[in-house]
């Protein structure tokens, strides 16, 4: 009779752990399921900033948009999806605008926005670092970008060779212009 009643108490004791263990397992999916519906939507407010500076050319791009999902809290969730209208460039001086915007260089009609999809946020010395997929000129390749988000900004520079995108001409007359360019990004944004 007692050896029968420890076997009883044995197994109520294991269906009580396998319960705790359900229990747990619950707790985690429904934690994460919150922690992703709680990821934080922006929108792109005025006053953001493209800018690529070089010994020649220099200027900047006035039209940006995307959608933007991060999370401090929560980088696994975050994610950038944003892009530059090409045409919108700015070098202040109308010539270069027109040859910028040619089949020369950026050739707008085929390509008319140069494209950012991130896949991976991560934690940085100083801020974050984001990895995505830089679309221009109908080239993707993998890039990483460093940035801050203080005070609902997000600032990042980068530096971009034109020549691995194919923009414009390594020899001839046009193939004076700058090969690497500093992108400068300064974008402020708002709670959705």
């Amino acid at each position: 009779m007692l050896i029968n009643t420890n076997c009883q108490l044995s197994e109520t004791i294991k269906s009580m752990k396998n319960l705790k263990s359900i229990a747990a397992a619950f707790v985690i999916l429904v934690a994460s399921a919150f922690t992703t519906a709680n990821s934080i939507n922006w929108k792109i407010a005025d006053g953001y900033s493209i800018k690529f500076t070089s010994k020649d050319p220099s200027g900047v791009f006035t039209k940006f948009r995307g959608d933007i999902v991060f999370d401090e809290h929560n980088l696994s969730a975050s994610k950038f999806d944003v892009a530059v209208d090409v045409s919108s460039i700015n070098t202040g001086n109308g010539m270069k605008n027109k040859k910028a915007k040619g089949e020369t260089f950026f050739d707008v009609e085929r390509y008319p926005e140069i494209k950012f999809t991130s896949n991976k946020f991560s934690k940085a010395v100083a801020g974050y670092e984001v990895k995505g997929i830089l679309d221009m000129h109908g080239v993707k390749k993998e890039i990483t970008i460093p940035f801050t988000f203080i005070n609902n900004t997000f600032a990042g520079s980068f530096v971009v060779n034109r020549l691995d995108y194919n923009v414009g001409p390594e020899k001839g007359m046009a193939g004076h212009a700058a090969k690497e360019l500093k992108i400068e990004i300064s974008v402020p944004v708002t709670k959705q």
